[in-house]
Order: structure tokens, then C-alpha cells, then sequence
């Protein structure tokens, strides 16, 4: 099947589209990547998706119009992604839409004796659908929440397909707004993988870089600004004292803990310590750095050793991170994505794409391992126009026989 993975991540600042065939391969699968684009939001909109997504919210007819804007503007990255590949839609078989998260509280809130564990994102598939016509498959994290999970990570099924080695233990890092990891021990199958968020990836340095230069690009452009900064050990140890940093897997994380009330705390903290703006700066990354470090080294370092890391996202582009990282973890390689073979830019945006298929094919996408949720499918099925229930059914029957 030919299918598009259409992606928005924490920092909120555009669409990645994937456009993969995936074919069946023995008892696995095989996932080639077609082509990719990314498309940025226009200009503002993130402005307003990080407002609704704040702790002071947005209205309710903010988030729903929100919501059909999305929907708009996820169709139009579906379109253009086939176009540039120069195939017509009509031939692309299924869509995957992550969406974009507004709200992600995995710990429960308790409504009398009823633990309520909620997820919101938003980007109305129903309007992907109708403009492309294709079906399409969204909303995969609360189903995992349902099933007792934490809604998140839903890459390292990803992971597995691309990158396990039969003889090499591998971590597969994601420096993204958050950061999180996902461990493939060599030879073991999917039930056998470990994955959770680590803490802030690029959220803490952006959300920083924006307010120290709001008319900037909102990100510490090759991290320039924190290679001219030293390091706050003080502040630095207080960071590291975050209760998330420490918390058993499973766990995940977002803006409504890595946000920017908590980056007005860190602002006011570095006030009463007179630091400068690239000492800051560089503190941060410092921060990303040792709160992924240490959980690699209390969670999986200290059982079966991993003999490479392979990281993506967009910390891969910060000079300053990757070296941190290195020096921080010197007995271990570090190797980009696209060295290891697959384009780390495309690979959240690709899983989304395969959680659809597996849907599709009535098969669970998520890891007890990552989510700790139940195995269970995922999502929820928006017929395209020529969907129908033996075209579905054709499929599942063709896969178990």
C-alpha cells in the first residue's frame, strides 16, 4: 500500500508529510520512503496553536475552528505531497494524521473514584478525507490512554521496522520539542522494546530563543547563541531535580509540563543568579542533554549494553547539543538518521503512516514497552469516497490467510 503520514510536533511550526509504500516481507514489513515535505504554518497560526495549547487556553470557538483550519491545511499537505512524488491521489491508498496536540495529561484526574486520563489533538480528519478522498486514519493516542497506556511514544514500532539488528542493541533517540527514546535490543521482536520521553528536547531552548528575540527565528539558530555561553551547574542540578526526569518508564511528557509557565520559573531563577542570555541558553541544552543521559544510563545502560545511537529531529541541526551529547555519553556512537539509512526528518511523520496501515490491517500499532497500554488498534477510520466495509474486510482477510 501506498499511504501518507501527515505529522505536527510539539513546536508547532508546520506539517511534515511522508508519502511510504509498505509491503509485506516474510513475517515483518518493509517501509520505503517515497518522498517528503514539509510545509510551514502560515504566518501567526503557531502563535494561536501554543495559546489554545497553554495553561490560559483558548476558547472554545477558537479550538474548534482551529480544528477545521487544520483539517484544511493537513488535506493540502496530503495533496502536495503526492504532487511532488507525481502521483495522482487517486492511487494512494490510505492517509495516517497525527494531528497537532493541544493537550496531553496521561496522569490520571481523578472524577469521584473514575481515573480520567485525556489527549487532544486537533486537525479534523473528516475534512482530510473529503478533500482528498481518501481514507483516512487519525486520533491514535487516546486509544492507548483507554487501554491503560500513556498515550505515547508511537514511533518505536517505526523504530523496529527500520532499525533492528539482529547482533547490534540500539537506541533510537528523537530530539524533538520533547526528547524521547526507544531501545531495540539485537534480535528481540517489538514485545521486547523499551521507549518513553526523556524530558525537553528543543521545547525549553525555542520557547527561550523566542522571548530573548521575539522577532528571530524562534530557535538558537546552529546553536550560536549557547556555544558562547558557559554552563550553570547550580542551575543546571536544580533542573535535573524535575520529578518527570526521575520517573520510571512508562512516561511521557509535553508543553503542559515543559512549557512556558515553566520557562517563566527558569526566566526568574536565572534573574536572581544574573545570567547572562547565551550562559542560559547554553544551561538549557545542558538540560536536554543530562536528563537523556541520565535515563539511558538508569533505565537501559545498566542492563544490556546498546552498542549505537541513531538520532533525529531537529536538535540534530544544533551543533552545540550534538556535542554535548557525544562528550556526555563518549562510550557510545552517535549516528544521524540518515546515515543509518532512513531521512530522520521523515521518521515521525513515516510512523504515522504505518500506524495507519497496521490499523487498516486490524492490527495493534502501539508497545507495552513504550505506552505500558494494552495491545489494542488504534485510531479512528474516516471513510474515504470509494471506502467500503468488503474493501476493508478484503484486506484483513487477505493478511490472516
Amino acid at each position: 500500500m501506498k499511504v501518507i503520514g501527515l505529522m505536527s510536533g510539539t513546536s508547532a511550526d508546520g506539517i511534515d508529510s511522508a508519502l511510504v509504500e509498505i509491503v509485506p516481507d516474510g513475517k515483518g514489513l518493509k517501509l520505503h520512503l517515497l518522498t517528503f515535505a514539509i510545509f510551514p504554518y502560515p504566518p501567526g497560526l503557531q502563535e494561536r496553536i501554543l495559546q489554545v495549547a497553554s495553561q490560559a487556553g483558548g476558547t472554545t470557538e477558537e479550538i474548534c475552528h482551529l480544528n477545521a483550519y487544520l483539517g484544511e491545511l493537513f488535506a493540502q499537505a496530503a495533496l502536495g505531497v503526492a504532487e511532488k512524488a507525481g502521483i495522482p491521489i487517486e492511487e494512494i491508498d490510505l492517509i495516517g494524521s497525527h494531528g497537532q496536540t493541544i493537550g496531553h495529561f496521561p496522569d490520571p484526574a481523578f472524577e469521584g473514584d473514575l481515573p480520567v486520563r485525556s489527549t487532544l489533538q486537533i486537525g479534523e480528519p473528516s475534512i482530510i478525507a473529503e478533500r482528498t478522498g481518501l481514507t483516512t486514519i487519525a486520533d491514535f493516542r487516546p486509544r492507548d490512554l483507554a487501554a491503560g497506556g500513556e498515550g505515547a511514544p508511537l514511533a518505536p514500532i517505526l523504530h523496529h521496522v527500520l532499525f533492528q539488528d539482529p547482533f547490534i542493541g540500539r537506541i533510537v533517540l528523537n530530539i524533538g520539542g520533547i526528547a524521547n527514546l526507544t531501545f531495540l535490543p539485537p534480535g528481540a521482536g517489538p514485545e521486547a522494546i523499551l521507549a518513553f520521553d526523556t524530558g525537553p528536547g528543543n521545547v525549553l531552548l525555542d520557547g527561550m530563543a523566542k522571548r530573548l528575540k521575539p522577532e528571530g527565528k524562534g530557535y538558537d539558530e546552529g546553536g550560536r547563541l549557547a556555544a558562547k555561553g558557559t554552563i550553570h551547574g547550580g542551575l543546571l542540578g536544580r533542573l535535573m531535580e524535575h520529578p518527570f526526569i526521575r520517573k520510571k518508564p512508562p512516561k511521557s511528557t509535553g508543553r503542559e509540563t515543559f512549557g512556558l509557565t515553566f520557562l517563566e520559573e527558569i526566566w526568574k531563577t536565572a534573574e536572581t543568579l544574573n545570567l547572562r542570555n547565551e550562559d542560559l541558553i547554553a544551561t538549557l541544552a545542558a538540560f536536554t542533554v543530562e536528563a537523556i543521559a541520565w535515563n539511558m544510563e538508569a533505565f537501559i545502560l545498566q542492563g544490556e549494553q546498546a552498542k549505537e545511537l541513531i538520532v533525529s529531529g531537529g536538535g540534530t541541526e544544533n551543533p552545540f547539543l550534538m556535542t554535548l551529547l557525544k562528550e556526555r555519553l563518549p562510550s557510545l556512537p552517535v549516528v544521524k538518521a540518515d546515515e543509518a539509512g532512513f531521512p530522520g526528518r521523515a521518521l515521525e511523520a513515516s510512523a504515522f503512516a504505518l500506524l495507519a496501515y497496521l490499523t487498516f490491517h486490524g492490527k495493534p500499532g502501539n508497545l507495552p514497552g513504550a505506552t505500558g497500554g494494552r495491545l489494542t488498534v488504534l485510531g479512528k477510520i474516516v471513510p474515504g469516497r470509494h471506502f467500503t466495509i468488503s474493501h476493508f474486510t478484503s484486506h484483513i482477510s487477505h493478511l490472516t490467510s
